[in-house]
């Protein structure tokens, strides 16, 4: 039996109440890799995990150095390779939209200080680990609460 996406889902960010479930789900491995950087995992082949980190009650979300440097960090942490990264400050007050383009995907960054929200999509591929950035996140910017959902692109049917 072919398992479910979500199975795979928890070997990278445990989910309470399933992943003890599952026989490694508090680990993450890549597994085989064809040269396209698919991952393997869990008898699910796809083409990378995404990440939607809605943060609420957040704080620092106006400082432009705070959210590059967060970014950066994130980056090195993951196992990723920086690009380029873009930010737009908006006048002072207004908050910061950018993106850090990776060889392996991307982070994308929206902050609305008036409300204390910042919407951040981390999305890679291959050997990166994603889940590696929310400390990170978390760290930087301090949030209430943090809601966080994960996608697996490109399920391939083909095993």
């Amino acid at each position: 039996m072919k398992p479910s996406a979500s199975q795979a889902l928890d070997s990278v960010i445990p989910i309470t109440g399933r992943s003890a479930d599952h026989p490694g789900a508090s680990c993450f491995s890549a597994g085989d890799e064809s040269k396209d950087h698919f991952i393997r995992r869990n008898g699910i082949e796809f083409a990378g995990t995404h990440l939607i980190l809605d943060l609420w009650d957040a704080h620092g979300l106006d400082d432009l150095e705070l959210i590059e440097s967060a970014m950066r960090e994130a980056v090195d942490i993951c196992g990723a390779s920086l690009l380029h990264i873009h930010l737009h400050h908006f006048t002072p007050g207004f908050g910061v939209s950018g993106v850090a383009v990776l060889a392996e995907s991307h982070i994308s960054v929206h902050t609305w200080p008036e409300r204390n929200f910042a919407a951040f999509d981390i999305f890679m591929c291959g050997d990166a680990r994603p889940e590696l950035a929310i400390p990170v996140l978390k760290k930087a910017f301090k949030p209430g609460k943090i809601n966080i959902s994960e996608q697996l692109r490109g399920i391939s049917d083909d095993l």
